[in-house]
């Protein structure tokens, strides 16, 4: 710390010269012609060109230096020299500018004898005076935590991690392309709710000074809003948006996070397999420009045979507990065989945590399906098959990244399993899910039958082998 406030102190130094010298270190307003990027195409045929960026390096030569500068495009080297800009401005620059610090430049260019492109330096100005030191080049943020509370930095010196946040931005941008292509509908829903709904998870609470009330951030992406749309008479609706869920944090796991949920009238779970896989595949080829990944030691190909994978099939293969026969003691009794962690709780999360123990074994890409009923509080019950759900969730490296069913719409049926689950709120059990007797209401005038399906961002996470917190600009953090 001592070091870098003696760096501080020289620097505010510096900020008092250039005030001194009737110059102001933090102008609003800039002559830029061009960005980096356009300067450097037909570099040659370019003159009097007006840059701006942060110088990144310097390097003296007696009367001569190179420094270079980058902006949100590129960067460049700039040659500065006594001769061009005179003495007097030539140690101005050298005296009072530092790396870091934010800079307008004017000037040609020229290409060393080395043929590396060069702007060469007629005239310059301080944008942003710096203070702080950038980190060493060579080494930048080591430290994770360093990084992820500087992330600032750590974004400007790292271009590998600035490609991320541009791959995930054109991961949404092709999602929403798609669904709009395939005749869905944009729209936004409520981010505060009375009651949470579309997903078993424990909700973070707040207060609605207004009205009086406790109020939750909402745990899916307008699951049950959505649905009204359906009964509305919207065939086809989709939103991209943040989630909340006060939960733990895992290489798969964020308390918030961005969903992407559409709803399909008069389309089931197959219709809904279908649309999934032709989406992933779509990210894949024009984010990645290949359906050929590896992460997390398994490697897969998105545009190979998607299998179906029998949840109550595969998980008797792996552990040899039928769960639809299995009492809780028998279950708990390979959970603890298995060295598997699990909380107390309903069968349904016994059930749950046994089908994640049996999930990290299959590479994908694959359909899981035959969901019970006791899992799936909102998936409809197959006809052919009582007991079971048409509910499908795409497995892929040992991760769940998409969860879809053909949803429940006979409002009998969803008031028993609401109930049900309310029972098991009372008895402590947090992740299970608030009734919401209005949806229920709905449903009593009617909706048609619909396939509703969710995915996020740990599909990119997953795509680009890092984990989801790596992926996030501003990851939350604890305050020192």
């Amino acid at each position: 710390m001592a070091q870098i406030d003696n760096i501080r102190k020289i620097r505010e130094k510096k900020l008092s010269r250039i005030r001194e010298a009737g110059h102001n270190p933090f102008p609003s307003k800039n002559k830029r012609t061009h960005t980096i990027s356009q300067a450097l195409e037909n570099s040659s045929k370019k003159k009097n060109l007006v840059l701006v960026g942060r110088i990144m390096a310097q390097r003296g030569h007696g009367g001569s230096s190179f420094f270079d500068i980058q902006d949100g495009t590129g960067k460049i080297q700039a040659f500065l020299k006594k001769d061009v800009v005179g003495k007097k401005q030539y140690s101005f620059f050298i005296d009072n500018f530092d790396i870091g610090d934010i800079v307008e430049i004017k000037g040609n260019f020229f290409k060393t004898k080395q043929g590396e492109k060069t702007i060469e330096v007629k005239g310059f100005r301080i944008l942003t005076k710096s203070l702080l030191p950038l980190p060493e080049k060579w080494h930048g943020l080591k430290d994770l935590e360093e990084r992820y509370r500087k992330r600032y930095l750590d974004l400007l010196l790292n271009k590998e991690l600035r490609e991320i946040f541009i791959k995930k931005a054109k991961f949404w941008d092709v999602t929403r392309d798609f669904m709009k292509r395939n005749g869905f509908f944009e729209v936004e829903t409520p981010s505060l709710e009375i009651t949470t709904g579309g997903a078993e998870a424990n909700p973070f609470k707040t207060h609605h000074d207004d009205f009086d009330i406790d109020v939750y951030l909402r745990i899916s992406v307008g699951e049950l809003w959505q649905k009204r749309l359906m009964a509305a008479g919207f065939e086809k609706t989709f939103e991209i948006g943040k989630i909340y869920r006060n939960e733990g944090s895992s290489p798969d796991h964020l308390q918030e996070f961005t969903n992407m949920e559409f709803y399909w009238a008069y389309a089931d779970y197959n219709d809904g397999m279908e649309l999934t896989k032709k989406l992933f595949q779509e990210i894949a080829k024009k984010v990645f420009g290949t359906t050929k990944f590896g992460s997390r030691g398994y490697k897969y190909d998105l545009a190979s045979k998607w299998k179906q994978v029998d949840y109550q099939k595969e998980v008797l293969k792996q552990t040899g507990i039928d769960i639809l026969k299995a009492s809780e003691k028998e279950i708990k009794s390979k959970l603890k065989e298995l060295k598997i962690k699990y909380e107390k709780g309903s069968k349904a999360r016994l059930v749950d945590s046994l089908w994640k123990y049996c999930r990290k074994n299959i590479c994908g890409p694959a359909f899981l399906v035959n969901h019970p009923k006791f899992v799936s509080p909102l998936a409809k019950e197959k006809e052919n098959a009582p007991g079971l759900t048409e509910r499908f969730q795409i497995i892929l490296a040992g991760s769940e990244v998409g969860n879809g069913y053909s949803e429940l719409n006979d409002p009998i049926d969803q008031r028993k399993r609401f109930e049900e689950q309310q029972k098991l709120l009372k008895a402590g059990e947090k992740e299970a899910m608030m009734p919401d007797w209005e949806f229920v209401e709905m449903l009593e005038h009617g909706m048609p039958p619909t396939c509703g399906f969710g995915f996020g961002e740990r599909f990119f996470a997953l795509l680009i082998s890092k984990p989801i917190r790596e992926t996030t600009l501003f990851p939350l953090m604890k305050p020192r």
